[in-house]
């Protein structure tokens, strides 16, 4: 090698992982930022409200009863004269955990199932992929409304129950990366010096599938939350003296006539917060497609 070459060769910018690249597509578009700004400050807030709610969750003063916002109530109150900001803060703890949870149950469960079946594939792929058309033709309100009829209403329920039907489309995203992955060199070379079936899942198809599972993550939060919420408003969802966002709002909608206030911030804070992880969605699935890596 001569010293032009050698000279070429250190003055060569310095590689660049998919993940910087994808960081630095992400950076320039707007609206996911502002989404991923907007949910980071929701979530800080959920963590902090313990310590930084104006009021206690429980303090109510029925002599005050529904009032306007003002200064000492920034958003109103509702009718038992409980302060909203502290109701929607609370709420919002609730609101959040349901979709992070949720949506980690059926990751787990989505991202388990089509890895499955797209190495294995065959007759137990048509098996396991012929369950989940099945269960796409099931009515899943129906299937989460028996649920909290036959097993009660409570926090963990609502949790698994969601999780449990929100998996399938991420079982059919898993199982056509894993199908594509399966024919890849590095994959045939796990396979040649022997590693298990399950290492080779493990550590090498689930990993590079991590582009698609983000995106589908950050679209599957807003469905479940919107999904809790639906719930809450037919009250088969959080149940008092616990609150979320959704059950504020079915209150809300209750006497929005006399006092809209408890309907529309609720509601913003339930708007925003789906906006924001669409956006941020969006956003990640253009950031992470290595076609628009020349953009």
């Amino acid at each position: 090698m001569n010293d032009q070459a050698i000279n070429m060769i250190a003055q060569a910018p310095p590689g660049s992982s998919l993940w910087r690249d994808a960081w630095h597509r992400l950076k320039r578009n707007r609206l996911a930022l502002f989404g991923l700004a907007v949910l980071s400050f929701f979530i800080l807030i959920a963590l902090l409200t313990p310590w930084i709610a104006p009021y206690g969750y429980a303090d109510q003063n029925l002599d005050l009863g529904a009032s306007p916002p003002s200064a000492e109530h920034w958003l109103g109150t509702d009718v038992f004269g409980r302060d909203l900001l502290t109701q929607i803060m609370y709420g919002g703890r609730i609101s959040l955990a349901v979709g992070f949870v949720a949506t980690s149950v059926a990751l787990l469960i989505g991202v388990t199932w089509g890895a499955i079946a797209g190495y294995v594939g065959g007759r137990v792929d048509a098996a396991m992929m012929r369950m989940v058309d099945i269960l796409y033709a099931l009515p899943f309100m129906i299937f989460i409304v028996l649920l909290m009829v036959v097993f009660g209403r409570n926090l963990i329920l609502l949790f698994l129950a969601i999780g449990a039907v929100e998996w399938l489309t991420m079982a059919r995203i898993m199982r056509s990366q894993v199908q594509t992955l399966r024919q890849q060199e590095f994959v045939e070379a796990a396979i040649s010096i022997g590693l298990p079936a399950s290492t080779i899942v493990r550590r090498h198809l689930i990993p590079n599938a991590l582009g698609p599972i983000i995106v589908y993550t950050t679209l599957t939060i807003p469905s479940v939350m919107l999904l809790e919420a639906f719930l809450s408003f037919l009250g088969l969802g959080v149940q008092p003296p616990q609150t979320s966002w959704g059950l504020l709002i079915s209150y809300g909608a209750e006497t929005m006539e006399e006092y809209p206030w408890l309907l529309i911030f609720p509601g913003l804070a339930l708007t925003l917060t789906l906006f924001s992880l669409n956006f941020l969605g969006d956003g990640l699935r253009d950031a992470l497609d290595v076609r628009g890596a020349g953009d």
